[in-house]
């Protein structure tokens, strides 16, 4: 390899780099919310993060500086979710032996734990209805509301992420709104709103 060579794939790394540093990062806190909002689990949530930007800084060279970098790294985040929840639903339940047994085998396991339920329940429902309200929606329908009414998406950008026809978009939202105030109805009665 000659040194122009070199010159010219160290600068594109270099570019890639900017790209990245400049476009796609500032976005990783919204990155993480969504993929816990998906996966119901942080270290989950970590991973298709981790695994999303793996892929956009792969993929840099498709992607067209000056466009919206948020829902090019949201639609990678999407799809690697569906990925991987295919994979998971084929695969049979796995269980860890060794932790387990090594469980048994501490100390902890003469300890026992209890819990005065009745806190523990008001203590999750503090602050939670809506969360709980929004989990309980089918994936298609929370993941609408999310890019929507929580990261602030428009309809075409949402279209895009989706992979699915704006029409589509909106029906899905609307009914998935209606969803939610009826998963809320009875807590916005106790709240005093009619």
């Amino acid at each position: 390899m000659s040194n122009e060579e070199k010159d010219i794939n160290k600068h594109t790394k270099s570019e890639k780099d900017r790209v990245f540093n400049e476009e796609f990062l500032p976005h990783i806190n919204s990155m993480y919310n969504f993929g816990y909002r998906l996966t119901f689990d942080e270290d989950d949530a970590k991973d298709l993060v981790q695994d999303t930007y793996l892929k956009a800084y792969r993929f840099i060279d498709s992607f067209q500086e000056g466009t919206n970098a948020k829902a090019w790294l949201f639609r990678i985040l999407k799809n690697s979710f569906i990925n991987d929840f295919r994979k998971k639903s084929k695969q049979p339940a796995k269980v860890d032996y060794q932790e387990i047994e090594s469980y048994y085998n501490s100390d902890d396991v003469d300890k026992t734990i209890t819990t005065d339920l009745r806190v523990e329940t008001v203590q999750d429902m503090i602050g939670d209805e809506i969360s709980n309200a929004l989990n309980s929606l089918d994936v298609d329908f929370r993941t609408v509301i999310i890019l929507c009414d929580l990261e602030g998406f428009k309809y075409d950008e949402m279209a895009k992420i989706l992979d699915i026809p704006i029409g589509t978009v909106r029906s899905r939202l609307h009914r998935a709104r209606n969803l939610l105030k009826e998963n809320l109805r009875d807590y916005a009665n106790k709240m005093g709103y009619k």
